[in-house]
């Protein structure tokens, strides 16, 4: 799901780092609202360590192979954290693993940060769940659709930048077919990673809760 350097046109790339600089802006304000920043520190650099790894755990789903994303973990786990953590493990995977690009690096936060930011809000609705489940129902279900949220939303948004911006001189047809079998290759891991975060939601919350306090 890294969009490489040099896919997307040059206004496309520079909207992504205007974009994701006011998002990071904003939740930089939001993290120095709710005060005690540097309790949750520890924990985004174990979760951005988390995410740096996951790009490199292949899964093979034929014609396609995936790789796990987990920014719908990380938005459940960090809140408003997530999307800064996101932004430091992209960098290290284009400077070290060569996934996506440093010109693509603000494209890439708009494609896997904004849909952790909405991860965490979708787990919020644990709270009105729980008037109607018990707190543990209501936390694993919240859990699994911020989890898996977020890699869906990441898959939405690669589909419509890459198919609205393909570089003339390609064979339009053949590309968004290849783009569209990508797509499809990562709805089991969207349910895989829903399912493994709503499993790491509820080990915590059964024995560290207070981690699950963004």
């Amino acid at each position: 799901m890294h969009i490489p350097d040099g896919l997307l046109p040059p206004q496309i790339v520079a909207g992504g780092y205007a974009v994701t600089g006011l998002a990071t802006w904003y939740c930089l304000r939001q993290i120095n609202r709710q005060g005690h920043a540097q309790e949750n520190i520890p924990k985004a650099s174990l979760l951005t360590a988390a995410f740096f790894v996951a790009s490199s755990i292949y899964i093979p789903l034929p014609p396609v192979s995936v790789h796990l994303i987990l920014n719908g973990l990380l938005g459940v786990m960090l809140g408003y954290f997530a999307l800064p953590a996101i932004l430091i493990g992209l960098f290290f995977q284009a400077l070290m693993v060569g996934h996506g690009g440093l010109t693509t690096l603000g494209i890439n936060g708009v494609l896997m940060g904004l849909p952790a930011l909405a991860a965490y809000h979708i787990f919020q609705l644990r709270h009105g769940l729980e008037k109607f489940l018990p707190e543990r129902w209501a936390m694993g279900i919240a859990a699994f659709l911020g989890g898996s949220s977020g890699l869906a939303l990441t898959v939405l948004i690669f589909i419509a930048l890459t198919v609205t911006s393909l570089p003339t001189g390609l064979d339009a047809t053949a590309e968004r077919r290849a783009i569209m079998v990508l797509a499809l290759g990562h709805v089991p891991l969207i349910v895989l990673e829903g399912i493994f975060t709503a499993l790491v939601v509820l080990f915590l919350q059964r024995t560290t809760p207070e981690l699950l306090e963004s």
